[in-house]
């Protein structure tokens, strides 16, 4: 059986976890580390906007220095994302790995299949949405989203553990003002979280074991926990403080 590494490597802030998974991904781009799925979370909150986005255009950027919230631009595409109590998670293997489907569409559905079995180790039956979201009685629990880069996957994404909707968009804007309240009424209908889901508290060790055994059994792989190499440490640092905390970076578009 086929061993992948695991991380857990807790809180961090924006810049770092986006840091980290790009250490990752390169790493392995070189063979230096083998296929990997990391858990995370953010500290402090945060918002995270998609690689095309403008970050002046979808965030309040007064509100979240009043309000200590980091923000980062990814590496990956989609939408602006409130990070605040969720596990996040990653997954770097190459692109021609043959557990994962070339075609993009069909890679995020074998991904979130993991995510799928997982949550059903906590009684959560839920199905995946293309292109990528996983969602509950057709409520959004999971986003997700990929990039290829070095001959390499990273995809990456959010478990909603709790979510507060009104806070998401203090620091998010909605286009047209007169229709904000509208538009959060409705967002509240197609979001969920696994406190609403189920009738007792799940903490983030216990998720992440769940979505431990998810992923093994997707894949059939044995995953070993583990921390970053040396290497991955440095480029993290590197990327860190060059990289992903740069206004340049962060107000690219």
């Amino acid at each position: 059986m086929e061993r992948w590494r695991l991380l857990k490597t807790g809180y961090s802030n924006a810049y770092r976890n986006m840091a980290i998974d790009k250490a990752i991904l390169y790493a392995h781009s070189k063979g230096i580390v083998p296929p990997t799925v990391r858990f995370y979370q953010w500290n402090p909150p945060a918002i995270s906007i998609g690689y095309f986005q403008s970050l002046e255009r979808e965030v309040d950027i007064e509100k979240c220095h009043s309000m200590g919230i980091d923000y980062v631009r990814r590496i990956t595409g989609g939408g602006a994302v409130y990070h605040d109590k969720e596990l996040t998670y990653s997954i770097v293997i190459t692109e021609d790995h043959p557990k994962i489907p070339s075609n993009i569409l069909d890679s995020y559905h074998r991904i979130c299949g993991a995510i799928i079995k997982g949550l059903q180790n906590i009684d959560i039956n839920s199905r995946y949405s293309p292109i990528n979201d996983i969602v509950v009685d057709n409520k959004k629990l999971s986003g997700n989203a990929q990039t290829r880069k070095y001959r390499t996957v990273l995809q990456h994404g959010t478990i909603l553990m709790d979510v507060d909707v009104d806070t998401m968009f203090t620091l998010l804007k909605v286009p047209d003002e007169k229709i904000k309240d509208k538009f959060i009424a409705n967002v509240k209908d197609r979001v969920t979280s696994i406190k609403n889901i189920i009738e007792r508290d799940i903490g983030f060790n216990e998720l992440a074991d769940a979505l431990k055994k998810g992923f093994e059994e997707e894949f059939d792989i044995k995953l070993v926990e583990d921390k970053l190499t040396e290497e991955e440490e440095e480029l993290a640092k590197d990327f860190e403080e060059n990289h992903f905390s740069k206004k340049e970076w962060n107000y690219l578009r």
